[in-house]
């Protein structure tokens, strides 16, 4: 086994680190032509509001929450009001539901808080019928429901509807999980009371 001594550069064959620190130290330095972090171009997002609004721009963010206040800033709108985000789509469309990832190209679409509903739900089956997600950011909603279950026959609940609370227990800042634990420990034959916010819409 050979030893190599330890140096500041680079040893042969490995590629050139990058978003080091320079200076005298030997440690890893930025290639040559790479300009330093805080010269280089920050990556802009056009965004609208899923219900109609001009085109804003977003820039600057490195999550969820971030994202969403900028979003807000950008229309002027309270951060809380953004319920979650589609790409390339103004339709509830949760196959375009932000996930982890967003592409140079994809157009933000926020989908905003719309008409509230107060829904009463019997639970005559075990399952309901529906599976949920959140938005990393405090807000449970539905996303998808299954045909022909107890939630699909319940009028007024739609994909996309945001959990409020369930029997007046608040559901902001619950993890989809939780919501969902909730709603499978409700006792069978019984009614329970399901308040929701849907997505804005344009008419």
């Amino acid at each position: 086994v050979e030893n190599e001594e330890a140096t500041g550069g680079t040893p042969p064959g490995d590629p050139p680190q990058t978003g080091g620190a320079g200076g005298d130290g030997g440690g890893p330095r930025d290639p040559p032509g790479v300009p330093p972090p805080s010269l280089r171009p920050r990556l802009v997002f056009h965004t609208q509001l899923a219900h109609g609004s001009p085109t804003g721009r977003v820039e600057g963010f490195s999550n969820v929450r971030e994202l969403y206040g900028k979003i807000a800033e950008a229309f002027r709108i309270p951060p809380a009001e953004v319920m979650f985000c589609t790409l390339n789509t103004h339709k509830v469309d949760m196959e375009k539901l932000l996930g982890g990832q967003i592409g140079l190209e994809d157009f933000i679409f926020a989908h905003t808080k719309g008409r509230r509903k107060e829904v009463r739900v019997l639970k005559s089956e075990e399952a309901l019928g529906l599976t949920i997600t959140d938005n990393g950011a405090g807000y449970a909603f539905i996303k998808r429901i299954r045909e022909g279950s107890v939630i699909a026959r319940t009028p007024l609940i739609g994909v996309g509807d945001m959990l409020e609370a369930i029997d007046g227990r608040s559901l902001v800042g619950a993890r989809h999980y939780e919501v969902a634990k909730m709603l499978k420990e409700l006792p069978r034959g019984q009614s329970f009371a399901l308040s929701l916010t849907e997505p804005r819409k344009a008419f």
